[in-house]
């Protein structure tokens, strides 16, 4: 979960009214306008706050990464899967802040396997309160493991190993993504920026536009045009692995 703090709304409430006021005047300039797309400020916050969750969640799942793979070099060198988390712990302190997620859940991992609870019960617990496949993942084969008495060290080696190489496959698209993200922005831009400098220059140039059924209902048409392109082009860089 994510919950938006109260300079977050602020600051992210501020940013829409100034969206809005730049769209009601550029496409309408009509205060109508600008009071009737209110509501979309509800919107624009859960938007960013789903934006911000999921910067998190990755946050954690590159965390994560550096946590099993510090467990593994403590298992091979000797230490029970108990251990190893502890042993991690002050690894990790070495790399992240103590405020940092994983820091804090790795903490409160070791702490509860003091209370005699399981090593795979404690993981399955963060992979859901996370919702982080590689977590949840991670705890399923750990419950395998234990359950079958098989290989441990090998097991969570191959399991890093296969989380690694999903991550690095999804840096990879971002990379290569990341160009053409910018270009997409650039170009939701252009339209706001010709509309603002022919507004500016020549302003009387706009005025039939305005103030009558036909040029409202023209430049309304242009806008949810221009509203759709930019959320399909959006949408289609949004690829998940």
């Amino acid at each position: 979960m994510y919950r938006l703090c109260g300079k977050e709304k602020i600051r992210y409430a501020v940013i829409y009214l100034l969206l809005d006021a730049a769209v009601s005047y550029l496409f309408f300039e009509s205060y109508i306008a600008f009071f009737l797309f209110l509501p979309g400020l509800v919107w624009f916050l859960r938007d960013r706050r789903n934006a911000l969750q999921k910067m998190r969640r990755e946050r954690i799942k590159r965390e994560f990464l550096d946590g099993i793979q510090m467990m593994s070099a403590s298992l091979q060198a000797g230490y029970s899967a108990e251990n190893a988390v502890r042993e991690a712990i002050g690894e990790l302190v070495k790399v992240y802040e103590p405020n940092d997620i994983i820091v804090k859940e790795f903490r409160l991992i070791s702490t509860q396997l003091e209370m005699s609870r399981s090593l795979e019960e404690l993981f399955l617990d963060f992979g859901r309160r996370s919702a982080v496949e590689d977590i949840i993942s991670f705890a399923e084969v750990l419950v395998t493991a234990k359950r079958s008495g098989g290989d441990l060290l090998a097991v969570i080696r191959n399991t890093v190993s296969c989380i690694r190489q999903k991550q690095e496959t999804l840096q990879e698209i971002e990379t290569s993504l990341s160009g053409k993200i910018m270009e997409q922005n650039i170009m939701s831009m252009i339209p706001i920026l010709i509309l603002a400098y022919i507004k500016l220059s020549s302003p009387g140039f706009l005025e039939i536009m305005y103030g009558n059924i036909t040029g409202i209902s023209v430049m309304a048409i242009c806008f949810f045009i221009y509203a759709a392109a930019y959320f399909w082009g959006r949408k289609i860089m949004q690829i998940e692995v």
